[in-house]
């Protein structure tokens, strides 16, 4: 007859769990992945799958008995951890949705607001299109694969030990939140600063020729300038969202 002790269970079971667990909060935070039209057995088997692919990357895991006091803390610390890796990518995606908003605001297209059930806030047009590029671009640049080796890698930063809080205190993402703020900013200047000499020279133009109804013409002028500046700097939100994408992870990968 075949036996099978607790200790035997719990050498099988803890270095699969602790993985499928930080990796499934992830899935249930980030982008893409915590998507609506992924259904949740989907992604319940993609984070046992990664779970048991990177077992042969994690050694010398922590051996934690599902029936002992320290699994609470372990189970507090996956999830924790996970949840805040899908919460930094989710700031990559927030701070290229406020370079939209700040454009819109100055075309004039901010009235164009629509309920976003994701956040269940109102989302203009322009902030909508900047998400879905940036989601566009974070597939075709294998954004997934790097959130996937983040995640693998973050047991040598963080590592099974119970202890959250000082987790939190070495990631420091309340720093993350000013840097993805400014990098928003930045990303708008271009678009921002040519939309702001368009609204300077319709101002010109309305001294030079009273006679001229301004209302009438510089919503056209603004949006088809508006249009032209995200035409031309599209091509290259590659580079922020690779540079932001970068310094994020790199929190979890040291």
């Amino acid at each position: 007859m075949i036996s099978i002790t607790e200790a035997q269970l719990v050498a099988w079971l803890s270095p699969m769990i602790w993985p499928f667990l930080r990796v499934l909060a992830v899935f249930t935070a980030a982008p893409i992945f915590s998507s609506k039209s992924i259904p949740l057995r989907a992604r319940i088997a993609l984070a046992f799958f990664i779970s048991l692919a990177s077992q042969a990357s994690l050694q010398d895991q922590p051996l934690i008995s599902l029936s002992s006091p320290e699994a609470l803390g372990a189970v507090m610390q996956q999830v924790g951890i996970g949840l805040a890796i899908g919460f930094t990518v989710r700031l990559v995606f927030a701070s290229i949705e406020l370079a939209g908003e700040i454009v819109g605001f100055q075309m004039g297209l901010n009235f164009a607001s629509f309920f976003d059930p994701s956040f269940n806030t109102q989302s203009s047009a322009v902030a909508k299109f900047f998400g879905h590029m940036a989601a566009f671009l974070f597939i075709v640049m294998n954004g997934h694969l790097l959130v996937i080796m983040a995640v693998v890698k973050s047991f040598k930063a963080f590592p099974v030990d119970q202890n959250f809080i000082e987790a939190l205190k070495v990631m420091k993402l309340y720093e993350l939140g000013a840097n993805l703020f400014a990098s928003g900013l930045w990303i708008a200047l271009p678009m921002v600063g040519m939309l702001m000499f368009v609204n300077l020279a319709m101002g010109v133009v309305s001294r030079v020729a009273p006679q001229m109804n301004i209302y009438s013409i510089g919503f056209p002028i603004t949006l088809t300038a508006g249009l032209v500046c995200i035409t031309a700097v599209l091509p290259m939100l590659d580079q922020p969202l690779l540079v932001l994408m970068t310094e994020t992870l790199d929190l979890f990968m040291k």
